[in-house]
C-alpha cells in the first residue's frame, strides 16, 4: 500500500510514522507513506497556496490551483482507490471504515487547513470525506495521522500478532473485554478466577459476556 498525504505542514507529521507499528510496517516493506508539501505547488514563488474568500467571509481558504497541480501529478504516476479529505462535516471515522480502507491499494489524503479548501476541489477530486469527531482541528495533519495509523496497523504483516487487530475494540461492534497480567494478586486487587482456569471455552464465554457488558454500559449506540 501506498498512501500519499499531501499537507501545507509536514513536518507535524514526521513523528507519527517513525515509530512504533506504522515505523515497523514501513521498514517491512507494507506500506509507504510519502507526505508531500502543498507549497512546493504554488503559483506563487511565495508558497502561497490559500487566498481570501469570494462573498467577503473571514478566514482564508486554499486555493484549487495548487491542489489540481499536485493530485494530478501523482494520479499521471499510479491508480489511485481514494482521494481523502480530512474534514469535520465528512463521514465519521470508525472502525469498520479502516478495515475497509485497509484493502486498497493506494490513496491520497489531502490535509484540510485555514477555513477549508476551495468546494470545487471537493467536487472534483475528493473521493471520500472523513471527520474523526465533531470538533474542529487547527488543521487535517493529526485527522491523516489518525486515518494512516488505523489503516496500516490492519495491514496483515504489520502486527506480529495478527489475531490481537482482529479482536480490538469496535471489530464487531462491541467493546473489548476486561484485559490484565502479573501479578494476578496486587494489593489485594485480584484478577478474575475465570481466567486462571485454564479452561479456553470458560475464558472465551466470560469474554464474550464482559464485552456485550461494557459495550451495553458504555456504549450503546455500537448495539443499536
Amino acid at each position: 500500500m501506498r498512501i500519499d498525504i499531501i499537507s501545507v505542514m509536514p513536518e507535524l507529521l514526521e513523528s507519527p510514522f517513525a515509530h512504533s507499528i506504522v515505523k515497523k510496517a514501513i521498514d517491512k516493506g507494507l506500506v509507504e507513506i510519502v507526505v508531500h508539501n502543498l507549497r512546493d505547488y504554488s503559483v506563487k514563488t511565495t508558497g502561497r497556496v490559500d487566498d481570501y474568500p469570494f462573498g467577503g467571509a473571514a478566514g482564508m481558504v486554499m486555493q484549487i490551483e495548487p491542489i489540481d497541480r499536485i493530485i494530478t501529478e501523482l494520479k499521471s504516476q499510479r491508480h489511485y482507490d481514494e482521494v481523502i479529505f480530512t474534514s469535520p462535516d465528512g463521514e465519521k471515522f470508525d472502525q469498520k471504515m479502516a478495515n475497509t480502507l485497509s484493502m486498497n491499494e493506494n490513496m491520497i489524503i489531502l490535509c484540510g487547513h485555514y477555513k477549508g479548501v476551495d468546494y470545487r476541489v471537493r467536487e472534483h477530486f475528493i473521493t471520500k470525506e472523513i471527520s474523526v469527531g465533531d470538533y474542529v482541528l487547527t488543521g487535517g495533519e493529526l485527522p491523516a495521522a489518525v486515518i494512516a495509523d488505523a489503516v496500516v496497523r490492519l495491514i496483515p504483516g504489520s502486527i506480529g500478532d495478527e489475531q490481537s487487530a482482529l479482536s480490538d475494540s469496535f471489530q464487531d461492534n462491541l467493546l473489548e473485554p476486561p484485559v490484565y497480567s502479573r501479578p494476578a494478586d496486587y494489593k489485594g486487587w485480584k484478577v478474575p478466577e475465570v481466567l486462571l482456569c485454564g479452561d479456553h471455552k470458560k475464558i472465551e464465554k466470560w469474554k464474550e459476556e464482559q464485552a456485550l457488558e461494557r459495550t451495553k454500559r458504555l456504549r450503546p449506540d455500537l448495539l443499536e
